[in-house]
């Protein structure tokens, strides 16, 4: 049964990508950049230091939207990349949602008290990291119905299927974890991006709230975990005539029992990120 799960998920998703194939009705694209020293990983009590670059594209066409984003993670030595060393992890995280639209499809209204739209969202993660302790190596397919709120901006509310799996090898021991998929978990989002008022600025981020995924590679227990990424954002380049163009703002990662790593558990305190961050954006 989950194999079949699993076979849907990654049929819709490839649906999805060749909707997207069609020329964008609009686009945008940035490269980025933000800092933070409070970032915690599970079972390092320590404070990290990450600097992050980022390249994020959305696009809208007949039928629904598009997002992608790729993040570069470089921590310092207080994530090692390998055991004994000094030098700080890298890793890289990419992130892709298709929004297929109901209405937009079928040409009927699917605009309901609050809410604006609806229709699936469709995607996958990946990430590979050189960490001493685990190096991840996470895949992951979600799928799952949207619903598009009427506010300024866009908000968005979805409730998405997951099916992820990772293959560790850790440097201390030298030991290679075969791939292991978790139990098939449900996760509620929330993706926002506001304008306040007619000032120069915007309110933007997501929310995670994610189930329990059952026995994690090792045997033991996984919890439920929040995520949730405010950025308030100025946008500066309005103020030379160049709107939408260049922001500046500040960032606050909440992230408790990050990965599913309980963190009343052995993983400690550094399941339990609360990281402000700067963070400037260039779009084009």
């Amino acid at each position: 049964m989950q194999q079949k799960l699993k076979q849907h998920a990654v049929l819709a998703a490839l649906a999805a990508c060749g909707l997207a194939a069609h020329a964008a009705d609009w686009s945008d694209t940035s490269i980025g950049y933000r800092y933070g020293t409070q970032f915690r990983e599970p079972f390092n009590a320590n404070d990290i230091k990450k600097n992050i670059f980022f390249l994020t594209h959305a696009d809208g066409y007949r039928y629904g939207t598009n997002f992608f984003n790729v993040d570069m993670l470089m921590s310092d030595g207080k994530d090692p990349a390998s055991a004994g060393s000094t030098n700080g992890a890298h890793e890289a995280y990419v992130t892709y949602r298709h929004f297929l639209d109901f209405g937009k499809v079928s040409g009927s209204d699917f605009k309901f008290g609050p809410v604006r739209g609806m229709g699936l969202t469709a995607g996958f993660d990946w990430n590979t990291k050189t960490d001493a302790g685990y190096n991840s190596k996470k895949r992951m397919l979600v799928l799952g119905p949207t619903l598009q709120l009427d506010v300024p901006g866009f908000l968005s509310v979805s409730l998405l299927q997951m099916w992820e799996s990772n293959a560790p090898y850790n440097t201390f021991t030298q030991t290679s974890t075969p791939r292991y998929s978790y139990k098939p978990h449900p996760m509620l989002n929330l993706a926002w991006g506001i304008p306040i008022g007619s000032l120069p600025l915007s309110f933007e981020g997501y929310a995670n709230f994610i189930a329990s995924k059952g026995k994690n590679e090792f045997g033991g227990d996984t919890a439920r975990e929040t995520n949730i990424d405010m950025q308030l954002m100025v946008d500066v380049g309005s103020f030379w005539d160049k709107p939408k163009t260049f922001k500046l703002g500040f960032e606050y990662q909440y992230w408790k029992n990050k990965f599913g790593n309980n963190s009343s558990g052995p993983a400690g305190s550094g399941a339990f990120a609360k990281t402000p961050m700067i963070r400037a954006e260039f779009h084009f």
